[in-house]
């Protein structure tokens, strides 16, 4: 859940964006003042993939994930505590979020990032613990 100040810059943000059409990776969510923005690109049963931006100042924090999300800064850096572990993710880093951990985003400059969550299939998790 987003936090009040979160603008999601589509009406339906389940459709992501247009199949077949080129997009500059920077372009998709734009800064507001005071505001995080966040653009679904992609979004189904397997999982999502959303483009966010935090202004200057802004903070989000979970107090859990319900998938592992993998994170990728692709514009500025970002301060992030992720359990007890806290680390600054500077342009092009990346870090995993393991499933239920508490995390923690704090921008002290803005920045934007990618963040992608691939679902566990039921299938897959059925077969797994059928042969274990």
């Amino acid at each position: 859940m987003l936090p009040k100040n979160t603008k999601n810059s589509e009406k339906n943000s389940t459709t992501g964006l247009p199949k077949s059409k080129t997009h500059i990776i920077l372009e998709i969510v734009e800064y507001v003042p005071d505001t995080i923005v966040c653009k679904t690109i992609i979004k189904n049963i397997g999982g999502k993939l959303s483009a966010v931006a935090f202004d200057e100042g802004e903070k989000f924090c979970e107090k859990t994930t319900q998938y592992d999300t993998f994170v990728q800064i692709i514009d500025g850096e970002a301060e992030v505590t992720i359990g007890n572990k806290h680390c600054i993710l500077h342009l092009g880093e990346s870090i995993i979020i393991p499933i239920n951990t508490a995390h923690c985003f704090k921008a002290n400059n803005e920045f934007k990032m990618i963040t992608t969550i691939i679902k566990h299939s039921l299938k897959r998790t059925a077969l797994a613990t059928k042969s274990s």
